[in-house]
């Protein structure tokens, strides 16, 4: 019996057509690629996000894996192709059996049943090859997803961190939610999909250039309505997925929006929770559960609501696909079926239309039914964008100059400003040298602590110039200092690098600021911001002070949680271990005073005065 295919040189004729239709696969892939990136806006989101990624030293090794995952995605088009013509061969062989035992002709079952076996055999080749090409394609295909997702999770937090962003942003006009869903989730998602969705389309367009030469060689005319169609099977798969792609198109263009609602409200939701788990303390004090879970259960039920929207939204795009494509099954045996018993197409044959036609189908079909994934790529598209450009509209805003002064504190003309205009401090003038300690006061309000964001390039609403040393000779303690996730070790060092601390330094400086019974917990990992008392962090804080030894210290209210007489031993530990620090404090008690030489009074709406301390302060 004559086989569809010459299996005896096909592994040549395959390699030659994975030849030719890589390289005219690579240069159509890249011009569409081109096209989108530069006509779509998507596609400039896309390439402001990963732009770099195909740039540079590391985007030749991407572009490499690219082409690799473009050659493995037409070999899967390839082998689909061949077991097309495998199943061709094995109907074939059942159509000779049937009617040689039908005419009682043993030589020809004979000839059936070796044609049988050999399709047999064949397909046990086509199927190990088919395996191992699925299995060695996951792994590039993973490969590619984890390093594009380092690369990425690495630019993004980057950017985000960078110039303080991750805090100027609260301050620009289109302000973001949830950046750690942003990092964590979108990055994912839209790393996964762009290699499906990509490689999707073209495995697409192969399998509708390889399909339809078969079905156009297998179609025969359709008589409709006294009219003969020629050709029928490929005008009608491409009418009928014209017309279904345009209205599916329509019903899922919804779904983008509120793919991006849906996000955005799960984000809120789970955000919610988090901050309860970290404020669970202060929540239990003030027996608020109830006004928690009413604030819970609202943010649910607005995540429930858009998820009924997307659920809704769903259903009629999913339904109309569902519809249509089980409305596809019946095509081509309604028209190669009366053809089958006319003899102008063989069982084989017939299972070959069925084949072609459904994979020029569900090639064509691929853009429709992508859709919903698509409407969820663009959803992590623009929020992974706005992260990015929510981070550059940070850095665009003003912010107070700074330059270098290796042993001096410099402020000159220095105006701080609320966000609405009005006035808190202006034109403010002063010098500190090594050994001076300047305290700020002031009436709630008057804006101390504004000054100190100011002068840390927090604080956006700002003019003037600072000269400081910079880096870790600069060090700014927050009320409630910060103390990240991690050992003991890390939380005391904090911003400084443990590598340039030893344990013994760390363990004697503990015991100086009182928490000695801390010594033997320096490899002890644990959330330190909910084990420590607020007494405890402050003193932490200073010894981060004698750990980094920096040149000037900002402190806001750094004492506020202990009592008067560790302020003083704690100043004091200051002053006398590192004499030629200079010191700035906010505070209100009276008693951080006397640690002081300086006194700057805020008085509210701009005006200031500068005086010595004066020994009975």
């Amino acid at each position: 019996m004559e086989t569809s295919r010459d299996w005896g040189i096909e592994w040549f004729e395959s390699l030659k057509w994975l030849l030719i239709a890589f390289s005219i696969t690579a240069v159509a892939f890249t011009i569409v690629v081109a096209l989108l990136l530069s006509l779509t806006r998507w596609g400039r989101q896309f390439w402001s996000v990963s732009g770099n990624f195909f740039r540079g030293p590391v985007g030749l090794r991407t572009i490499a894996l690219v082409a690799v995952l473009l050659f493995m995605t037409l070999l899967s088009v390839r082998m689909t192709v061949l077991f097309s013509y495998w199943s061709v061969d094995m109907f074939d062989s059942f159509q000779l059996g049937g009617s040689a035992l039908a005419a009682g002709d043993s030589a020809q079952v004979e000839l059936a049943k070796d044609a049988f076996w050999a399709s047999m055999y064949l397909f046990m080749v086509l199927a190990a090859i088919h395996v191992v090409r699925a299995l060695v394609d996951y792994f590039i295909q993973q490969s590619f997803d984890i390093r594009w997702r380092l690369w990425l999770t690495d630019s993004v937090t980057t950017d985000w961190l960078n110039d303080r962003a991750y805090y100027r942003a609260r301050f620009i006009d289109n302000t973001i939610d949830n950046p750690d869903q942003r990092v964590e989730s979108d990055i994912t998602q839209f790393v996964q999909q762009s290699r499906v969705l990509s490689m999707g389309a073209v495995e697409a367009v192969a399998s509708i250039i390889s399909f339809t030469k078969i079905l156009w060689d297998l179609s025969g005319p359709l008589n409709v309505f006294g009219v003969e169609i020629p050709r029928a099977m490929m005008v009608l798969v491409l009418v009928y997925v014209l017309v279904t792609t345009v209205i599916a198109f329509w019903i899922g263009r919804p779904l983008i929006r509120i793919n991006f609602l849906y996000e955005r409200a799960t984000a809120n939701f789970r955000y919610a929770l988090v901050r309860l788990r970290d404020a669970a303390e202060n929540v239990a004090f003030y027996q608020g559960e109830g006004v928690e879970r009413r604030g819970l259960l609202g943010r649910f039920a607005e995540v429930i609501r858009v998820y009924w929207r997307l659920v809704l939204q769903t259903l009629k795009f999913q339904g109309w696909n569902l519809s249509v494509g089980q409305t596809a099954i019946f095509f081509p045996y309604l028209v190669q079926g009366p053809r089958l018993f006319t003899g102008a197409v063989t069982l084989g044959g017939l299972q070959q239309t069925a084949r072609a036609f459904g994979a020029v189908h569900d090639s064509l079909s691929f853009f429709r039914e992508a859709y919903d994934d698509f409407a969820g790529y663009r959803a992590s598209l623009i929020r992974l964008d706005g992260l990015l450009v929510a981070g550059k509209d940070s850095r665009d805003l003003p912010k107070i100059a700074v330059v270098e002064l290796d042993d001096a504190v410099q402020l000159d003309n220095v105006d701080v400003r609320k966000p609405d205009g009005e006035l808190l401090i202006d034109d403010l003038n002063l010098r500190l040298n090594p050994g001076d300690a300047l305290v700020v006061k002031g009436a709630s309000g008057s804006g101390k602590t504004t000054l100190l964001r100011a002068l840390a390039e927090m604080w956006p609403y700002t003019g003037g110039q600072l000269g400081r040393p910079v880096g870790n000779n600069t060090l700014f303690l927050s009320q409630i200092p910060y103390l990240p996730l991690g050992d003991l070790r890390t939380a005391a060092e904090y911003p400084g690098k443990p590598e340039d601390i030893t344990d013994d330094q760390l363990r004697e400086v503990l015991g100086k600021v009182h928490l000695g019974h801390l010594v033997d917990r320096l490899d002890e990992e644990a959330d330190w911001a909910k084990i420590l008392s607020p007494g405890e962090q402050q003193r932490l804080a200073f010894g981060r002070i004698l750990l980094i030894k920096p040149k000037v210290v900002f402190m806001d209210e750094a004492t506020s949680a202990v009592d008067e007489g560790l302020e003083y031993s704690l100043y004091k530990l200051v002053r006398t271990e590192l004499p030629e620090t200079m010191v700035v404090s906010v505070a209100h008690r009276s008693t951080v005073d006397q640690h002081h030489t300086q006194k700057l009074e805020l008085q509210g709406g701009g005006p200031w005065t500068l005086a010595p301390v004066t020994a009975d302060a």
